[in-house]
């Protein structure tokens, strides 16, 4: 087995043969300097399959350090200077799975390790330290490998752009600008602005139930600050072709009619495509996660799309 530790300042290499080890000097005494730093083990995630199903439940996509611990001076460092800091600490929480796939040189059993090297295998990491952003489904979002010594922020800037906000539960619901809309028309319009995705409420006019549940919904903190922060929101109506009646088309239903107390949440970005649909009937942490995966593999999916 041959990995490598990448980095600005060191190029570090070692071959298991055996029982016999080949090391750098220069390497050796640098992993000894930097023995002792370690990653908190109650915030990573060690088993991929574990951290999967977390991201399956909860929507969130996965960050995965792929480390040797006991060998590989930059991902000490990298755990030291950026994934041990407050700064990155605040921003993981609530946006991620944390899953860390370490390959140290002692201490784990051959299968272990051979599990672990799967992992390996099935993202293509060939160097140490290597960090991928994992979509709920699987598919690999971005990766970057090595550590050239950036700060926490510098370090995070990749990643950002990649990962939905979190549900900020704490920000004012009736902020200026995040007013549920109520017609088809201002929100294809706000959505055209603002470069979001539309999120539609839809119900049957005059449906107490159905209205009910929307309220609820709206209402619901976890579900506002999320909905807001991702989506241009719009509470509207199928729409009544025999007097005119101007809201959601018959594409966006399916061809279906709604029936009574029914609920729809359809995430559309032309205003007739569906390309995400929930139950409103479901709970509302229930609905977020589904929202949650859908951005996460959005994410991916675009992402796949630009490297072909």
């Amino acid at each position: 087995m041959s990995l490598t530790s990448s980095g600005g300042w060191l190029e570090f290499r070692f071959r298991v043969v055996g029982a016999g080890r080949s090391w750098g000097v220069a390497a050796l005494v640098a992993v000894l300097a930097l023995t002792g730093s370690a990653i908190a083990s109650d915030r990573w995630i060690r088993d991929y399959d574990q951290a999967m199903a977390e991201a399956e439940r909860t929507g969130r996509p996965v960050l995965t350090l792929f480390t040797g611990s006991d060998w590989c001076p930059h991902c000490v460092t990298l755990e030291k200077k950026v994934l041990d800091s407050s700064l990155f600490l605040e921003w993981a929480q609530d946006r991620v799975i944390l899953l860390m796939i370490d390959l140290p040189q002692q201490g784990i059993s051959q299968e272990e390790r051979n599990a672990r090297s799967r992992v390996c295998i099935k993202y293509g990491v060939r160097s140490f330290p290597n960090t991928i952003l994992i979509a709920p489904d699987g598919v690999k979002i971005m990766g970057q490998s090595g550590y050239q010594g950036q700060s926490p922020e510098a370090w995070l800037t990749a990643f950002k752009k990649h990962v939905p906000a979190p549900i900020l539960a704490s920000q004012p619901a009736d902020a200026e600008g995040d007013q549920v809309l109520s017609t088809m028309d201002d929100a294809v319009e706000t959505a055209r602005d603002t470069r979001k995705p539309m999120l539609l409420l839809v119900s049957r006019p005059g449906d107490a139930g159905a209205k009910t549940k929307v309220t609820s919904l709206i209402q619901d903190p976890d579900f506002n600050a999320f909905a807001r922060d991702n989506f241009v929101v719009a509470q509207v109506s199928p729409r009544d072709e025999s007097n005119g009646t101007e809201g959601v088309s018959g594409d966006l239903l399916g061809g279906e009619d709604l029936a009574a107390d029914d609920v729809e949440v359809i995430v559309t970005e032309d205003g007739s495509t569906p390309i995400h649909v929930e139950s409103g009937g479901q709970p509302a942490h229930r609905i977020v996660t589904g929202l949650r995966r859908f951005l996460a593999n959005r994410q991916a999916s675009r992402h796949a799309e630009t490297i072909r």
